[in-house]
């Protein structure tokens, strides 16, 4: 370790990736809630209405858990990041503030009528209730992904001279061209790992013969939007994703690859191991010219490696980041293939028979929680070294006067503290998973 920074980094990215966990499964749920609720208006549609009851309470006890983990980042900006926080806040604060004040509280507002107001609303104030929360919860999403953005490609800014940020334009921040792409690509990301964690209880419940009905409707349901999302995720929004990087961070573009020579014709590499000290990458597989389409469109474009750029601008930590994107690409790869087969068994009435494919959906739950994980990581890897992209370098945000001891000592303290609220939450939601749906029916007034 490199002094404090590299704890400050270190303890930031700890509680980011546990925190991030619940909120990718409730900006999902919110997405998959709405349609279940919508479907549930029609003649007989308790199932869809049933369905709605169990996946609410998961999106609940998800909720709990996400707001406890989320708290600790935004005290770690003023403790760990300081100085980051005195220079952007008047520009990142804004869009912070607005993620707290309306979207937060949308979302838990109506979260609670949705638990606890079935009786009270009625079928259709129900569902306009549902959709409150899937705009809460996705409008979060727009606030925290501009904000990042803002850290990717800055713009709608003025700085002073003594260094501080200052807003200049809300508009030009909030249709950010990166945030527009990273959201939408984000977005999609969450609705994955929200399909296969409805279909992994689809897949549970039919493999012990239990709730035979909802089983096959969370595998339909999970399977169908499950293939929809993965194919999106990969075009057209994974696809703008990497045009944005090839355009604004060529040198992360080039670490990503694994890529040290620029020249026509670029390979993108499926497996190899970054070299780093003899700057090449030993043992590639790879398809001549596909990076140059995939980056700018055509196959003879150019695209720079990392020797064009001096080595104080590479992302600090190429070897790692590399990875990350080869598993996020790798993963996003099977989901299109897993869910593609899945869906047309489920479309043709075999999927509750093929216990191997049920085996497979059930098992392949946490897959998109890695690729979501790695798809963050390849983003914050390749903005590195710098906090606000070619302004503001990582070294000069941390909080000057706390020191390695006191980051360490905290950090010892949120792993304890996340590891028992992690196998609460397990616990918890594995209790609601095999006690099934409710079988209570709902008497409206």
């Amino acid at each position: 370790m490199n002094g404090a920074l590299d704890w400050h980094r270190l303890q930031f990215a700890f509680t980011i990736v546990f925190h991030y966990l619940f909120p990718q499964l409730t900006m999902g749920l919110a997405a998959i809630i709405m349609g279940l609720k919508a479907l549930a208006l029609r003649p007989n549609g308790e199932p869809y209405a049933r369905a709605a009851r169990f996946w609410v309470r998961i999106f609940g006890l998800n909720f709990a858990i996400g707001v406890v983990t989320g708290l600790p980042m935004e005290f770690q900006f003023g403790t760990n990041w300081a100085r980051f926080s005195q220079v952007t806040g008047g520009v990142i604060g804004q869009t912070l503030a607005l993620e707290g004040l309306f979207a937060f509280f949308l979302e838990s507002s109506f979260l609670a009528m949705l638990v606890w107001g079935e009786d009270k609303l009625g079928p259709k104030k129900h569902f306009a209730a549902s959709v409150a929360l899937f705009v809460g919860s996705w409008l979060s999403g727009v606030f925290i992904v501009t904000t990042n953005a803002f850290m990717q490609h800055p713009v709608g800014y003025v700085r002073g001279a003594d260094g501080v940020f200052a807003l200049e334009s809300v508009q030009a921040l909030l249709f950010n061209p990166w945030a527009l792409g990273q959201y939408a690509h984000n977005q999609l990301a969450s609705l994955v790992t929200a399909s296969f964690v409805v279909a992994a209880v689809g897949a549970f419940w039919a493999l012990r013969d239990e709730h035979a009905e909802q089983a096959g409707l969370n595998l339909r349901v999970g399977t169908t939007v499950g293939l929809l999302a993965a194919g999106l995720v990969a075009f057209p929004t994974g696809d703008h994703q990497a045009k944005l990087v090839a355009e604004h961070q060529p040198s992360s573009l080039a670490a990503m690859e694994g890529r040290f020579e620029s020249g026509p014709r670029a390979t993108i590499h499926l497996i190899g191991q970054p070299n780093v000290a003899e700057h090449r990458l030993d043992n590639p597989i790879g398809v001549p010219a596909v990076l140059s389409f995939l980056a700018f469109g055509t196959f003879g474009a150019e695209v720079q490696g990392l020797d064009d750029f001096p080595v104080d601008q590479w992302p600090t930590n190429v070897e790692l980041l590399y990875y990350s994107f080869h598993v996020m690409v790798g993963l996003g790869t099977l989901f299109i293939g897993l869910m593609g087969v899945a869906a047309l068994f489920s479309w043709k009435g075999w999927l509750t028979r093929r216990r191997s494919l049920l085996w497979a959906l059930l098992l392949a739950f946490p897959f998109p929680y890695i690729a979501n994980t790695a798809g963050w990581m390849t983003a914050e890897l390749g903005r590195q070294p710098w906090l606000v992209y070619g302004l503001l370098r990582t070294s000069e945000g941390a909080s000057p006067t706390v020191h390695a001891g006191s980051v360490t000592f905290t950090l010892i303290g949120f792993c304890g503290l996340y590891f028992v609220l992690g196998l609460t939450f397990v616990f918890l939601v594995a209790r609601e998973v095999v006690h099934g749906p409710t079988t209570h029916e709902v008497a409206h007034a």
